[in-house]
């Protein structure tokens, strides 16, 4: 693409391979077109997030970056984007890729300014943005009908309906993973639990996940009144996972890709934290919540200490909350 073929202002984001990362930065899609109106937006990013950017605002071209040896993704990218003038270069992975390709505005992430601000507030100031540029999940129709060729044939097998109440019990890291035998504790305990009478519980993850997922699954079809699981694991990429999420009431998820994910859409989220500081990478949103192993800042403790009553305790809060009070006995 020459100069002279382009009309309208060309901007580069190159974002995370990481589906999280992805989320925690996705403000800074509307932000360019604030910054630079008509902007044609070409984003760069690992294959898991791509989905994101499909029907993002002013996106016309994703490029995926798979990793290579000795850095060959970035010399990959490097020949694809050369040979535009970008009007603006947004990189938050920090890379030397902004100033080797010619640019009238770069903004390049520095990890000197990490200086505890929680992630979504550091992407913001990066941008000069003087209010925190909220996450976004750009669904398209396409997700929604993914989600509901899966969803909508268990709802109509299993037992009534009602709420649905999402789980992911997936992390990329095993420490920040709370044990697979205890998701199918905790749905044991929901399913006994008068607020959650004729909920459904689905798990959601990638093709990999079905061995954690699988004690929280066998547990909610499990029951007198019939099957009340939901499979999702593995169904879809994570924009159907989205659409997905999108139709739960509730959420409750290991600190990982899904948790931004849920918050992101204003689900009621509650995300599950070990070792990892939830004062920095929790859940962003008006409707999100924690439960860590250690509730105190700065001190770190493995997410085995975290119980299952905990947990439970922790999900009817969200429940309250946001669902509604306790149900009165009879």
């Amino acid at each position: 693409m020459t100069e002279e073929e382009v009309s309208a202002p060309q901007v580069l984001f190159v974002t995370s391979n990481r589906i999280g990362d992805c989320v925690i930065s996705s403000g800074v899609i509307r932000e360019i077109s604030r910054q630079v109106p008509g902007a044609e937006i070409t984003v760069a990013c690992g294959r898991p997030p791509a989905p994101f950017f499909r029907s993002a605002p002013g996106v016309v071209r994703t490029i995926i970056l798979d990793k290579k040896k000795l850095s060959g993704h970035w010399l990959d990218l490097w020949k694809q984007v050369v040979g535009t003038r970008w009007d603006l270069v947004i990189d938050i992975r920090g890379s030397a890729l902004g100033y080797l390709i010619p640019a009238k505005r770069r903004v390049i992430y520095n990890r000197s300014w990490e200086t505890g601000l929680r992630k979504v507030e550091m992407v913001s100031r990066l941008m000069g943005s003087p209010a925190p540029l909220d996450p976004e999940i750009f669904l398209d129709d396409q997700a929604r009908a993914e989600a509901a060729a899966v969803i909508d044939p268990q709802l109509a097998e299993g037992a009534d309906p009602g709420r649905i109440i999402a789980l992911a019990p997936i992390a990329h890291q095993p420490g920040k993973s709370w044990p697979a035998d205890r998701w199918g504790a905790l749905v044991e305990k929901l399913k006994a639990e008068p607020r959650f009478d004729g909920w459904r519980f689905m798990p959601v993850g990638g093709p990999g996940d079905r061995p954690p997922a699988t004690p929280a699954l066998e547990a909610a079809n499990h029951a007198e009144n019939g099957p009340r699981g939901i499979d999702f694991v593995g169904k879809g990429d994570i924009l159907a996972s989205a659409a997905a999420i999108d139709r739960a009431d509730l959420f409750v998820g290991n600190d990982s890709g899904l948790m931004h994910v849920s918050a992101a859409l204003g689900r009621p989220t509650l995300g599950l934290f070990g070792p990892t500081e939830w004062w920095l990478y929790g859940p962003w949103g008006p409707k999100t919540r924690t439960a860590a192993s250690n509730e105190t800042r700065g001190q770190f403790a493995p997410i085995e200490d975290l119980t299952v009553d905990h947990v439970f305790d922790a999900v009817l809060a969200l429940h309250d909350a946001y669902i509604g009070e306790t149900p009165s006995k009879p």
